[in-house]
Formats: structure tokens, C-alpha cells, sequence
């Protein structure tokens, strides 16, 4: 029986190892755009916050993901494996495409596959709770960051009491903004490593025949899972993502450390909120990107922004890869039912 949890949990490495490579650049692209950090350090520095992000503050995303958005009895190693294989791709094709993309989006959508063949979605939770928030907190971190780049940052530019370049170039500051993308990676921790921890701990619990509605029991579990986990976010992050650093961090628009440490503070602290306020597994990766071009446009204007071509790729590739992940998910679920593969 053992044997069985080997596929979907090489499934979920596969994926962590993907979301890391994705991860890397709302972490770690505006100490990076900012020469703060070199490219060699980032995965272990990354690979070590996302741990005790995960450990410390992902208990109720790992909830949501395990057993608020499908029931848990459905998450069987078969259906499990489809889910992660179809994220997995997803978020390949898009790092291929050198496009950081939501990890958490294509694991709801994925998930969503298999519960709308079998009619077992929680619609409520996703129409009422997670995708309201996939739209109002990018909207919210653009508008703050523009709001704060605007009153702050660019007057502190522009001030002939303030030597700009001399105070970019501070130790402190230097510090403030190395510190500050470690605290998006304690956020990515945890939001994104419940998106293959949590469903892999409902397999897990329903293959050993353990009640899963038992929180101690839940935990105990995604505590293991988040342990084998976790560490593949830094494999990701070393393989794939240097060409997301430079997308991000330098395809867009390039800032100094004031603007890094704006981007990185206003979108850790969001995704944060939402990951332990109401556990809705959301996207850094769009939270920072808005970030970024907010502060583009403080710095540069509206219209070289909104028209810059690695923009424009951002928007297709966002929309296409969570659909491509229900559809995939949607449609291998269709076929191992139809040829007696699984059953529910």
C-alpha cells in the first residue's frame, strides 16, 4: 500500500521544485535588480526562509488546500498525482517562458479539475472567498506601492537635502532590503508550500485510514510533509531561477533599494495576511509584479510601463497557464475514470 504514495509524493516534489523557481523572483528580484544579493546565494538564503515560513505560519493555507476546497476523501493517490503533474507542467512551461506564474492559482484550478468532474468542488470557498481576493490584493499592492513611491520615495529622490546615490549605497539600507526579500520568502513559506503539502497530507491520513477531520492528527501530518517539502523550493530556485531574476528584477524596470524595500515589505505583508487570516493560498508573484510596475511608474511614467513587452507577457501567460492547469487536471481525471483507472 506504501508503494502507492510514492508517485503523488514525487508529484509534489516535482512541483515544489517548480514553485521554487517561480517563487524566487517576488523574493528575491528586488535585491537582486538592486545588486544587493548575487545570483549563487539567493537559493539557500531562500530555501532557508521558506522553511521556517512554512513551519511558523503555513498551518491554515495547508487547511484550505488539504480540506476546504474538496473533500479530503477525494484526495486518493491517483486523483492526487493528476492535481500535481498538472501544476507541475503548468508552472514549467511558464518558467520555460521565463514568466513567474502563481503557484497557488494553478493548484486551486487543478484541484478544481478533479472535484468539478465528480461535482465535489466547494464553490463557495473558491467563487466567494479565494477568487475575490486573487483580484483585490494585486489592486491593493499596486495602489499602495504607487501611493507610497509617489508621497515617499520619489520626493526623497528629488530632495536637494538628500544625497540619493550616497544613501542607496548604505550599509543599513543595504541590509534593510536583504532582510526585507527573507521576509517575502517566510511569506512564500507560508502561502505556497501547502499548495502540495496540504493535499499530500490528506492522502496521506486517508491512506493510513487516520481521521482526517482530527486537527492534531492534520497537523502532525503536513508537519512531515512541509519537512520533505520545503527543501525542494531551494532545488527549484537553483535550477530555474536566475532567468525569472532577471525577468522580474531586471526586465521590468531597474530600483534601488528605497523602491526594494517598499516591494518587498507591502507584498510579504499582504500574502502574509491573507495566509494566516483566512488561509487563502494567493500570488506573490502577482502581488510583487504590481509592486514593481507601480514602482515603474513612479519612477519612469505610465505608458513605458503598461507597454514594456515582458509586461505584456506576464498578462498571457497568467491567464493561460491556470486554465491550461484545470483543463489538464479536468481532462486526465476524465480519462482514468472512463478506463477504470480511478472511481469515486
Amino acid at each position: 500500500m506504501y508503494s502507492e504514495l510514492l508517485l503523488p509524493l514525487i508529484a509534489a516534489m516535482f512541483l515544489a521544485v517548480n514553485m521554487g523557481a517561480s517563487g524566487t523572483a517576488p523574493s528575491f528580484s528586488a535585491a537582486y535588480g538592486a545588486n544587493i544579493i548575487k545570483r549563487l546565494a539567493i537559493p539557500g538564503v531562500f530555501g532557508l526562509f521558506v522553511l521556517l515560513g512554512a513551519i511558523v505560519a503555513g498551518k491554515q493555507v495547508g487547511v484550505t488546500m488539504g480540506k476546504e476546497l474538496i473533500p479530503p476523501e477525494m484526495l486518493t493517490p491517483d486523483i492526487l498525482t493528476i492535481v500535481l503533474f498538472s501544476v507541475g507542467l503548468s508552472l514549467l512551461i511558464s518558467n520555460y517562458l521565463a514568466v513567474p506564474q502563481s503557484t497557488s492559482q494553478a493548484t486551486v484550478f487543478a484541484i478544481s479539475g478533479p472535484a468539478i468532474f465528480y461535482n465535489q468542488l466547494n464553490s463557495p470557498k473558491l467563487l466567494l472567498e479565494i477568487i475575490p481576493v486573487w483580484f483585490f490584493l494585486p489592486v491593493i499592492s499596486f495602489v499602495l506601492t504607487l501611493g507610497i513611491g509617489k508621497l515617499l520615495y520619489k520626493k526623497i529622490k528629488e530632495s536637494p537635502l538628500v544625497d540619493y546615490d550616497k544613501m542607496s549605497n548604505h550599509i543599513v539600507l543595504r541590509i534593510l532590503v536583504l532582510l526585507s526579500s527573507c521576509y517575502v520568502a517566510f511569506a512564500i513559506g507560508a502561502n505556497n508550500v501547502a499548495n502540495a503539502s496540504g493535499p499530500i497530507a490528506s492522502m496521506v491520513l486517508n491512506e493510513l485510514g487516520i481521521d482526517a477531520d482530527s486537527e492534531d492528527n492534520f497537523i502532525m501530518i503536513i508537519t512531515v510533509t512541509t519537512l520533505i517539502i520545503a527543501p525542494c523550493f531551494a532545488i527549484g530556485s537553483s535550477l530555474f531561477g536566475y532567468r525569472l531574476l532577471q525577468s522580474t528584477g531586471k526586465g521590468i524596470v531597474d530600483f534601488g533599494p528605497v523602491g526594494a524595500t517598499l516591494i518587498s515589505t507591502v507584498t510579504a505583508t499582504l500574502l502574509l495576511l491573507a495566509s494566516i487570516t483566512k488561509g487563502i493560498p494567493t500570488s506573490l508573484v502577482q502581488l510583487n509584479t504590481f509592486a514593481i510596475i507601480a514602482v515603474g511608474i513612479s519612477k519612469i511614467g505610465w505608458k513605458k510601463v503598461i507597454v514594456d513587452r515582458t509586461v505584456r507577457k506576464f498578462w498571457i501567460v497568467w491567464i493561460i497557464a491556470p486554465v491550461f492547469a484545470l483543463v489538464l487536471s479536468y481532462t486526465l481525471t476524465a480519462l482514468a475514470h472512463k478506463y477504470g483507472i480511478i472511481f469515486f
